[in-house]
């Protein structure tokens, strides 16, 4: 079977009256500029009609393929199984709610093919949602971009086209799906792009997602983090930071008593040992300094027994 031109992902949610539209805006855009494609709807375990319309857009478009969970799994579950299901050469996602416009596909697939681009993320910069929405993305966004290196103004907006083998190459788990580009960079794709795309207000329904989903994208963005740069090897990170304590800790508790002991020496007033607080402190930092040189040195035991630590991409051989 040829494969297709492209694959658009939408993960979705109590979206049945959003679903039609969206999917004969694909087709038009796709029809017009002779493009083959699929869409691959992942419904999340939706309590409405939302299957039901799947179903019946299957029936009226054969590009339409469906996927239902048996409850709510979350986004980034639905994008992991939508990018497994994906057999297109550009694979796209986009939200189901029609805030997202099809029409960016075309412009966003000739980046991918033509410039040589691996990821291409939208950038929503005229913005149809509350105020309580925009602000706590910008700082957040910020954030992102500032502890990541990557140069992106909206790394949370779901409209994003990929090369085909980037898909293939990431694993989105948790709430990960808002770091989808460094989870690209990590697994050695650095040609990241952006596109100023056109977002629209939302028709129908409401926003699935709450005030939570800033909490858990910045302890997201910690541990993708942490997993980037330590992932394989923890003792450089907690054995680095142990180490540091555990000196430090005990440089001070040799100085207290030290101290301590020259004022004895020529009869100076000195307080007691262990009525000094800074003996306390010193104390704990040895403590907590081997509880993670410990912690190090057990990750990088887990990661030898792991099944894939050599579990490496290649990309080319001769």
């Amino acid at each position: 079977m040829a494969q297709l031109d492209i694959s658009v992902v939408v993960p979705l949610y109590n979206e049945e009256e959003s679903l039609p539209e969206l999917v004969a805006w694909i087709d038009r855009v796709a029809r017009t500029h002779n493009l083959t494609y699929e869409v691959i709807l992942v419904d999340d375990g939706s309590s409405d009609g939302s299957w039901g319309v799947i179903e019946r857009l299957k029936g009226e478009y054969a590009a339409v393929r469906g996927i239902s969970f048996l409850r709510n799994y979350g986004k980034s579950a639905a994008l992991y199984c939508g990018f497994a299901a994906a057999e297109g050469e550009v694979v796209f996602t986009m939200d189901a709610d029609l805030q997202d416009s099809p029409d960016e596909i075309p412009a966003m697939r000739r980046m991918i093919l033509e410039e040589g681009y691996d990821l291409v993320s939208g950038w929503k910069k005229k913005r149809y949602d509350p105020v309580g929405k925009r602000w706590p993305s910008k700082f957040f966004n910020w954030t992102a971009r500032c502890a990541s290196g990557i140069r992106l103004h909206d790394f949370n907006c779901g409209l994003k086209a990929y090369r085909k083998k980037v898909v293939k190459s990431i694993e989105v788990y948790g709430e990960m799906h808002r770091f989808i580009p460094i989870l690209a960079r990590q697994a050695g794709f650095h040609r990241i792009g952006e596109k100023v795309v056109e977002h629209h207000a939302r028709k129908y329904g409401h926003s699935k997602f709450g005030i939570e989903r800033m909490v858990k994208g910045y302890l997201d963005l910690i541990t993708v983090l942490f997993m980037s740069h330590f992932g394989r090897s923890p003792m450089y990170f907690f054995g680095s930071l142990g180490t540091l304590m555990f000196l430090f800790g005990g440089g001070t508790t040799v100085w207290v008593i030290a101290d301590k002991l020259w004022k004895q020496a020529h009869n100076l007033p000195l307080r007691p040992v262990t009525e000094q607080p800074l003996f306390y402190l010193a104390i704990l930092a040895v403590i907590l300094g081997v509880q993670l040189f410990l912690a190090g040195f057990l990750g990088e035991l887990v990661n030898r027994g792991s099944s894939d630590r050599n579990n490496y991409r290649i990309d080319k051989t001769l």
